[in-house]
């Protein structure tokens, strides 16, 4: 059926978007537990948290559009030497085409019939798709990428921003530890659920790294605010 959504069709948006809220949660939360650790004032706290949120947002937004546009800029070479390949020798682009075919199960005469249609309704786009396996659903898109990075991190952070802002210093550690343990099981669920994956599996080894690093940071924030 033509209307068929497939999981793959999503992983484009879908891997910047869990990125870019779990890296904000888990690294604004972090930031936070550790800070107030070290038993700062609650203004300490709050600045680093709207720091963390601001510099790790434009951090997701720049390093994703440097690795995307890398990506695409792959692709972009790969095509044009196709379409050169295509222009200087047609009959060797047709039989390498048949050749992928006949190795995935089809008979010579069927593969060079199905080489030749596909050639002739979109030759570039049948070499994209299964000679170097470039599909439209998968290209690389990084202003895409980079929008979905930052606006998902700002989302990510907001939560324990908003908490480091609004609460007493003595409940702050334990409502960010339980807020944002509770959001990571809910975030990796979701993401599990786009992606096809076990709701279980994905939403644990969220909470599970995510309650490592807001430890590690915890103890570094006790051991410096102890030692200061």
């Amino acid at each position: 059926m033509s209307g068929e959504m497939h999981h793959g069709a999503r992983i484009g948006w879908l891997r910047a978007a869990v990125l870019g809220a779990n890296d904000g949660l888990i690294s604004t939360s972090s930031l936070i537990v550790g800070v107030a650790s070290a038993e700062p004032g609650r203004a300490a706290v709050l600045i680093a948290a709207v720091a963390g949120l601001v510099a790790g947002a434009l951090s997701m937004a720049a390093g994703e559009y440097v690795s995307v546009s890398s990506q695409a800029d792959t692709e972009r070479a790969d095509l044009a030497q196709e379409r050169g390949e295509l222009a200087t020798a047609p009959t060797a682009e047709r039989a390498e085409l048949a050749g992928i075919y006949m190795t995935r199960g089809l008979s010579r005469d069927l593969a060079t019939q199905v080489a030749d249609q596909l050639m002739a309704h979109d030759a570039l786009g049948a070499h994209a798709r299964d000679e170097l396996g470039i599909h439209e659903a998968t290209r690389a898109r990084p202003i895409q990428a980079a929008v979905a990075s930052a606006a998902s991190f700002t989302v990510g952070a907001a939560p324990p921003a908003l908490l480091a802002a609004l609460l007493p210093a003595r409940f702050l550690t334990l409502t960010v530890v339980g807020m944002t343990l509770a959001l990571l099981v809910l975030l990796g669920g979701v993401a599990a659920r786009l992606g096809g994956a076990s709701l279980t599996r994905g939403a644990l080894r969220v909470a599970f790294w995510g309650a490592v690093a807001m430890g590690c940071t915890a103890a570094v924030g006790h051991l410096f605010g102890a030692v200061l």
